[in-house]
């Protein structure tokens, strides 16, 4: 069975100066590079004094699972003969912080709005999901639930 391994960089970019000398005292403002790829400017979510006009760990990790979600259906619908025309995700994530600071997901729920060529298409598309679900690397590496709500249309 192959291996297939995924190496970048994360560089903390938020010293002020002083360093940690204080929870207040540093941004937590960070840049992820990878060769031949734009840098991914980050930071941590606004509620732990991140700046919110960069990415955050949980945005990435809902993206991750719709992403891998979007691409294993739409590789299930080509083989399966049902074409796509357009495909849009809404995803969305819940995160429980606990007392002690740490916290986890608990759920992250996919829409993808599937547009299919033909009416006759859509019985399979919406099926499509199942497998999509159970074939993505991200979901079946997380400990949550992934949950579903697709819709599916026909081209006008």
């Amino acid at each position: 069975m192959p291996n297939h391994n995924y190496g970048l960089t994360v560089s903390w970019t938020g010293n002020r100066g002083t360093g940690t000398s204080s929870p207040r005292d540093y941004d937590r403002d960070h840049t992820v590079s990878a060769p031949d790829k734009p840098d991914l400017l980050a930071s941590s979510d606004p509620s732990f004094r991140g700046d919110r006009a960069r990415w955050n760990p949980e945005e990435m990790l809902v993206a991750s699972l719709s992403s891998c979600h979007m691409l294993w259906f739409l590789g299930l619908a080509a083989a399966a003969g049902v074409v796509v025309t357009a495909y849009v995700d809404s995803p969305s994530g819940v995160m429980t912080e606990l007392t002690d600071g740490s916290g986890q997901f608990v759920e992250v729920t996919l829409s993808p709005a599937v547009t299919v060529a033909e009416s006759n298409m859509i019985g399979l598309a919406e099926k499509l999901h199942g497998p999509a679900s159970a074939k993505c690397f991200i979901a079946r590496s997380v400990n949550f639930p992934v949950r579903h709500c697709p819709t599916t249309v026909v081209a006008s």
